[in-house]
């Protein structure tokens, strides 16, 4: 590979990858420090480290200061999940989409929800239920608590045509998330806005969204009976 060739962290990504998956640099090997990894590959110091910063967070290397770096001896798979706009999930299963704004308030969050998003108790939130439906039928019941001091523009938006989930995506940054999955029975509230039976099984997504230390949202996201999700991960070299 030329000089021209590592001109991204990508790049130098991939080389380190194809190190480690041919054993060049074997499981618990002590790599080359960053200043020369960059006159190898003819690149700034802070490309080497863009790169080798990535792979620390996927589990596939171990970085300590004053220790270097080295190939992890067990690396971790890690899932990785998407934030999905809702509206683009069910059109890109061949469905037509339709949503539906239920409530629009702005409160106090219930003590659950003060806790999911860190913030102090006497703090208002905008609340935002909605439905979204896929080709007439109810797909997932969103309920939704948004954290005004981080995310202040969301008290201009009426939510009436626009969903949260799509706004949120568009306009406000986010560093990471929090998520939970479980299946659940359906409360008689779920099982009337999803048009099923009481206590039938659902799958219920909770989701905090983050701006580094700040929570921009919190999200319940119930799912009609028969949804299922799809994760990617990455195996170890």
């Amino acid at each position: 590979m030329t000089e021209l060739q590592f001109n991204s962290w990508q790049t130098i990504q991939d080389e380190v990858l194809r190190r480690i998956h041919v054993r060049d640099w074997p499981p618990g090997a002590v790599i080359p420090n960053e200043a020369d990894l960059a006159k190898e590959f003819g690149c700034a110091r802070a490309t080497v480290n863009r790169a080798l910063r990535a792979l620390a967070e996927a589990g596939i290397l171990e970085r300590r200061r004053k220790a270097g770096t080295r190939v992890a001896l067990h690396p971790v798979s890690r899932a990785t999940v998407d934030i999905p706009i809702i509206r683009q999930e069910i059109t890109g299963r061949g469905q037509a989409y339709d949503y539906r704004c239920m409530s629009r308030s702005v409160t106090r969050p219930p003590s659950r929800v003060i806790d999911r998003l860190g913030i102090q108790g006497g703090v208002d939130c905008l609340h935002v239920t909605a439905l979204h439906l896929a080709s007439g039928a109810p797909f997932v019941f969103e309920d939704r608590w948004i954290n005004l001091a981080t995310a202040p523009d969301a008290a201009e938006q009426s939510f009436d045509a626009l969903s949260a989930n799509e706004w949120l995506l568009a306009n406000i940054p986010y560093t990471h998330g929090d998520i939970r999955f479980a299946a659940e029975a359906a409360s008689e509230h779920d099982a009337t806005v999803l048009e099923t039976s009481h206590g039938e099984p659902v799958f219920v997504m909770e989701r905090v969204t983050w701006d580094h230390d700040r929570a921009i949202t919190f999200a319940r996201l119930c799912y009609a009976p028969g949804y299922g999700i799809v994760t990617r991960f990455g195996s170890a070299p």
